[in-house]
């Protein structure tokens, strides 16, 4: 059985989880099992809709998606710790191959959740898993924990323009 590896894909830069959702249709595409769970975000998003086009994706969201420009409150917290036991039993599972924690480090830079409790959970996965860990400001534990680690580097974007998030592109 192949090694699973650890990605981070992180950066100010838009496409990490563009990115992500592109190696989820590449393995799926190739037989390959994919879980989607996703921190913080709560609305349905066009990539969610991609469980209705392939059997062996399955996408779950744990946030309320509602403390970006706030505080986040008990119930952020709860979901977030709620999603992480529930990823957590799927990593030691092994039933999929490729695992995406989506915008995780932004759980983790809110303090949702503490670095060394997700660094225990990606430890104790079954070692074919491949894993993707998506968002803004990694910290360095995950970092240096990870096999490849891409930074998404915002050079100019149209939204400086004020250019809003658009239907298939941004959202």
């Amino acid at each position: 059985m192949d090694k699973g590896y650890i990605h981070v894909y992180t950066g100010n830069g838009k496409g990490k989880t563009t990115a992500a959702f592109g190696l989820a249709v590449r393995a799926l595409c190739a037989g390959k099992k994919v879980f989607v769970g996703q921190f913080v975000k709560d609305m349905k998003y066009n990539e969610t809709k991609l469980k209705d086009c392939f059997e062996n994706l399955e996408v779950k969201q744990f946030g309320r998606g509602c403390f970006i420009y706030n505080k986040p409150e008990e119930e952020d917290i709860q979901s977030a710790k709620q999603g992480l036991e529930e990823c957590k039993s799927i990593l030691q599972k092994g039933e999929y191959d490729l695992v995406i924690l989506d915008e995780l480090n932004i759980a983790l830079y809110f303090k949702l959740l503490k670095v060394e409790d997700v660094i225990e959970v990606i430890k104790s996965k079954a070692s074919h898993v491949e894993v993707v860990i998506t968002g803004r400001y990694a910290p360095d534990e995950l970092i240096i924990l990870a096999d490849l680690v891409t930074e998404m580097k915002e050079i100019k974007h149209y939204y400086n323009k004020g250019v809003e998030a658009r239907e298939g592109i941004e959202r």
